[in-house]
């Protein structure tokens, strides 16, 4: 098949090659998020989980060697599924890092990573010393990006014009309030944490006006879409 003979899908991939370009670090992340799921497909399925455990921010990694702890948890996909990422790392990331800037967006990325590990994990800690998790909860399984994304999701809410602004942060604080209130595990107080350090980003948001209009892309859609009059 010759693309010359389909310029409908050439123009559809140049512009898809475009839009990867414009977000560098959001796709360079998730091809690395693919080779590591491809390795951990081709081990062993009894490896694999003490193979994730060397590799995660708990208690035990990160008191001996943090930084490498930190690093290495952010490129593995507990799991094992790939694909489900592609959607929300091209909706929340791939549009904050074109709205932020790579370096904001990676900054964004690092404060939600970082911080809310260090503070779920400090609760799980309190937990075990006041005896209300077991003493194995110290090297339970921590590995993946989520707490990442949750912060770009709650950093976009600077993106959206009001008053869409607050329905959107709202929403935001409700989906992951409601998940806190649940489970009430230390990966939940995770999530919820780093959905508020996104929000306490709007600094690195300055001079990045809010474009995001969801009154415009309903028109739009309706434009498109609905039958001809």
């Amino acid at each position: 098949m010759h693309l010359r003979r389909f310029p409908r899908l050439r123009r559809a991939g140049r512009a898809v090659a475009a839009y990867v370009r414009s977000a560098p670090g959001t796709y360079i992340w998730l091809a690395v998020l693919f080779a590591t799921t491809v390795v951990m497909h081709r081990m062993a399925p009894d490896r694999v989980d003490a193979f994730l455990r060397l590799r995660s921010t708990n208690i035990h990694n990160l008191s001996r060697h943090p930084l490498r702890a930190l690093v290495r948890s952010a490129l593995w996909i507990d799991g094992g599924k790939w694909l489900p990422y592609v959607v929300p790392y091209t909706v929340f990331h791939a549009t904050a890092e074109r709205w932020l800037g790579t370096k904001r967006w990676l900054a964004v990325v690092a404060v939600g990573h970082v911080l809310a590990t260090y503070i779920s994990e400090g609760v799980l800690l309190w937990a075990v010393r006041h005896g209300h998790a077991p003493r194995s909860a110290e090297n339970t399984l921590d590995v993946g990006v989520s707490y990442g994304l949750a912060s770009v999701e709650a950093v976009l809410t600077y993106a959206v014009v009001t008053p869409w602004r607050y329905v959107y942060g709202a929403g935001v604080l409700l989906f992951y309030g409601a998940a806190l209130a649940e489970g009430r595990t230390f990966t939940d107080v995770g999530h919820f944490t780093s959905v508020l350090l996104g929000l306490a980003c709007y600094p690195l948001t300055r001079g990045r006006p809010g474009r995001i209009d969801p009154a415009v892309a309903y028109r739009w859609l309706r434009g498109r879409f609905s039958p001809a009059g």
